[in-house]
């Protein structure tokens, strides 16, 4: 049975109480209703129990798991004000448990999001070797990243919206990172449409951190095709080319003259089949964007992306305050996974925009730095900005 808190806002306080209205199936005007946190089972991994939380404010609905952090499906209108999930996911957390969640879907990336070369870094004189889980480097966290752990979850309002407050301990020598990461993440569902992610971290040794949301995109709804027409715009001027393996060979170079260049609004079917070299590699888009930000402290949001369906008329924007942002076609997906819809995700049915510190930073000293040490705080934040032209 679900159980309910149903959070009510007035004049930026929440009064917080014991019994509410479950979300499952509600229409467009339900879902518009005053903003509500419901929670319920949803089942168990390794003897922890696993729960799900959908959040609404207006017409705006996500859910979120607490295994791994997973936004499940973000539930936003088109231009005709329908809602639809728009958010690559599985229906059962089986489903996420027994394939792995090889895409890593909706997940809460770490300790380290994207690639490390062959798994190794050093730090402070001493070599720390991580597993090889995309051969022959190391991939977003190691076997058991923070995508497939169980967190810790507690309803908050955060400027008078409600908001999900996940957090995560993960000791010192988990896969062979150094130190005790203390992490909190916590989601805020705006009335504007809008998913605020706010990361914070903290350490007892120093360590290096990379933390990000790989959620897919498909802004004419989960399980209906291609994201070929959709229009990406990135605020970018340069990218970090990569090797055969997708690490980066160094270099920031220019993404002038290239298929990189997505300065302007830009269809990404264009040129994701092209024989440029680095396309090649990717076998399409997996690729970290050098943000043209001018605060260079990473402490202010600026604008990163921005997608446009006109199908739809659904947009996606993204703010952040991180120095890079990966763009994943899903290159990778082939049919063999089937989604919330029932429908099998093919490669390019969705597009990940990874908000981050650049791959394989911690081999690369000129690279913004993502090391922590202690006595510092993390702090990161992402918006994913949502809504609709006429």
């Amino acid at each position: 049975m679900t159980s309910t808190v149903t959070m009510l806002v007035r004049a930026g306080a929440a009064l917080l109480l014991g019994a509410g209205l479950g979300l499952a199936g509600a229409s467009s005007s339900q879902a518009g209703g005053k903003p509500t946190i419901t929670k319920e089972p949803f089942g168990s991994v390794g003897g922890k129990a696993v729960d799900r939380y959908t959040i609404t404010n207006g017409n705006f609905r996500v859910r979120v798991l607490t295994y791994g952090g997973i936004l499940q499906t973000v539930e936003t209108p088109d231009r005709h004000g329908r809602l639809t999930n728009v958010t690559l996911g599985f229906k059962t957390l089986n489903e996420y448990v027994t394939s792995g969640n090889p895409a890593y879907f909706g997940a809460l990336i770490g300790r380290y999001g994207n690639r490390i070369a062959n798994g190794r870094f050093t730090l402070d004189g001493r070599t720390y070797q991580l597993a090889i889980n995309n051969d022959p480097n190391s991939l977003h966290g190691g076997d058991v990243g923070f995508d497939k752990r169980v967190w810790s979850a507690t309803p908050v309002t955060n400027g008078g919206d409600p908001a999900l407050r996940l957090t995560y301990v993960s000791p010192d020598g988990e896969e062979n990172y150094p130190g005790t990461l203390r992490t909190t993440v916590t989601y805020t569902i705006t009335r504007d449409k809008g998913i605020r992610i706010d990361y914070q971290a903290t350490t007892d040794k120093a360590t290096v951190v990379n933390l990000t949301n790989h959620a897919y995109w498909n802004l004419g709804g989960e399980g209906t095709g291609t994201i070929d027409d959709h229009k990406l715009q990135l605020n970018a001027s340069r990218y970090t080319p990569v090797d055969a393996t997708l690490i980066p060979n160094g270099r920031l170079d220019p993404v002038a003259g290239t298929p990189m260049d997505f300065r302007e609004p830009t269809a990404i079917g264009a040129r994701n089949r092209s024989n440029f070299q680095q396309i090649v590699y990717g076998r399409g888009y997996d690729h970290n964007w050098v943000l043209d930000r001018r605060d260079t402290s990473y402490r202010k949001l600026e604008r990163a992306a921005k997608v446009t369906d006109s199908a739809s008329g659904r947009t996606l924007t993204i703010s952040t305050t991180e120095p890079g942002i990966q763009f994943y076609g899903g290159n990778f997906l082939d049919g063999t996974l089937y989604g919330t819809s029932g429908r099998a995700y093919r490669q390019g049915d969705g597009l990940a925009l990874e908000t981050q510190h650049f791959p394989d930073s911690p081999n690369h000293p000129n690279f913004p730095s993502t090391v922590l040490r202690p006595g510092q705080t993390l702090k990161s934040t992402t918006i994913y900005q949502f809504g609709a032209s006429r």
